[in-house]
């Protein structure tokens, strides 16, 4: 038997693949296939099923062009009502894989049709157990996705039923099972998550909060839905096309995506398209130079959830600048989140648009020490901190308001373009998506504060007292 996690770092994401006796399995594939065929292939093995947990929010599954490639039967849980064909599953119905099985256990709470997969050993042993969304590393599924589909369905609901699910699917099984949750760190699918992407279950009994033993479900309900905030807009968007699955598969995305661009020819299509530009490069090479109007979106960090944050139809023309040889995975990425109308990128990058005669504009960056004095000389300058809520509510700089990069569109009224203002985030990266986001809107007077919070906490500046986040949102 092998059991290998495929992590993601982008998403924070997880996906399982399960050989024994030359059948596989795979449990929530990422949009692209090629690496679950090609695993399968190294072993010799078919890929005997696709397992979903449950209808993802957070990304689009290659569960339907990956059954079609591989001959597989795509499998949910009970409830499930998939708009293509696939099987959904009993409660305990048990599938065999080789010389070991795989019982479905039915565990609502993240959505109605959430389920765990329990693997057993080839001995008929519990062994490990796939969870999905149910249960992270410290932590437990947000409730309050579903009503973005169906309104009538409430958090504290659904909070109610995972509660039941841990307590009588989940906890009851042998300490020494290993947990194989479907995120790790840093997704929006919950509210503050362990580093590690594996655990015991014995481990999480005693350190996940949500699995106290002696905790209440009102205390649960009250746990789990605190500091939960307004989830990414492309989430119900991704549901819907996970339910009905009415999507391209990726080899045609990258047909119609990576087609590169001369200058002359992408302004074209940039105008007669209504496309928004995405620059993907450093951030570095963006604040040097970068095409009026196009949204900074760096391939180096969390990419496909700012997008999709960020770009508010999910349905918008994409142009994309990258780093030469990094188109394919920029659109790779995108269409994991669903964004599949990349239309091509520019051919030589911004050094090509330069020597074409076309405009280009530059951000404005200070050092976080330079700022300092210059903050301690004029305490008056207008600064914002564009962290998350939960980041600036544990510690910020003292009469520095907060202006979440999240919801950016919704604020952008409450800022003059006669002001100039400093951004800061964390560490660089999040300051430069908003900077570049206001400048699209019409702001000339920002300033970039280099190496965000994280730089500005060594200067002497005044900060509030350090305060423990409860949520990562």
């Amino acid at each position: 038997m092998k059991v290998e996690q495929i992590y993601t770092g982008c998403l924070a994401e997880a996906a399982y693949y399960i050989e024994s006796q030359g059948e596989a399995v795979i449990i929530d594939p990422l949009r692209e296939t090629e690496p679950y065929l090609q695993r399968a292939q190294a072993d010799g093995a078919k890929i005997k099923y696709v397992l979903e947990t449950h209808f993802h929010a957070d990304f689009v599954s290659g569960h339907i062009d990956l059954a079609k490639k591989s001959g597989a039967t795509i499998v949910f849980g009970p409830t499930a009502k998939p708009g293509y064909d696939a099987y959904v599953a009993k409660d305990h119905e048990v599938f065999k894989v080789g010389k070991v099985s795989i019982e479905v256990l039915h565990t609502p709470g993240h959505t109605l049709e959430s389920t765990t997969y329990l693997l057993r050993d080839e001995n008929d042993q519990p062994y490990a157990i796939f969870t999905g969304d149910t249960l992270f590393m410290g932590d437990v599924g947000r409730p309050d996705l579903v009503q973005k589909v169906k309104a009538d369905i409430t958090p504290d609901y659904l909070a109610g039923l995972l509660f039941d699910s841990l307590r009588n699917k989940i906890m009851p099984l042998p300490d020494d099972v290993i947990v194989y949750p479907g995120h790790g760190a840093g997704s929006a699918c919950g509210k503050k998550m362990d580093k590690e992407t594996s655990s015991s279950l014995g481990k999480q009994k005693q350190f996940n909060y949500a699995l106290r033993a002696d905790m209440t479900k009102a205390e649960f309900i009250e746990a789990v839905t605190e500091g939960l905030v307004e989830p990414p807009q492309y989430f119900p968007e991704n549901v819907l096309m996970n339910v009905l699955g009415n999507v391209k598969g990726m080899d045609e995305l990258l047909v119609q995506g990576n087609k590169a661009l001369p200058p002359v020819e992408f302004e074209k299509v940039w105008k007669e398209k209504n496309a928004i530009i995405i620059d993907a490069r450093k951030k570095e090479n963006f604040a040097d130079a970068f095409i009026p109007g196009s949204y900074f979106i760096g391939l180096d960090d969390a990419f496909a959830p700012w997008v999709g944050t960020l770009v508010l139809d999910i349905k918008q023309p994409i142009l994309l600048i990258t780093d030469e040889g990094k188109e394919k995975e920029a659109i790779i990425r995108l269409a994991r989140v669903g964004y599949d109308h990349t239309i091509g990128f520019l051919k030589g990058g911004v050094e090509a648009w330069k020597k074409a005669g076309k405009k280009t504009e530059s951000l404005q960056q200070l050092s976080a020490h330079d700022f300092a004095e210059l903050f301690q000389q004029q305490p008056n300058l207008q600064v914002i901190d564009v962290r998350r809520k939960s980041e600036y509510d544990s510690e910020h700089l003292i009469d520095v308001p907060n202006f979440p990069l999240d919801f950016i569109h919704k604020h952008v009224k409450n800022l003059s373009k006669e002001n100039t203002y400093y951004l800061h985030c964390a560490g660089g990266y999040r300051s430069v998506i908003a900077s570049s986001i206001l400048r699209s809107y019409g702001f000339k007077n920002l300033v970039n504060i280099q190496g965000g919070y994280n730089a500005l906490s060594k200067t002497n500046l005044s900060r509030t007292d350090r305060k423990e986040m409860l949520t990562e949102l």
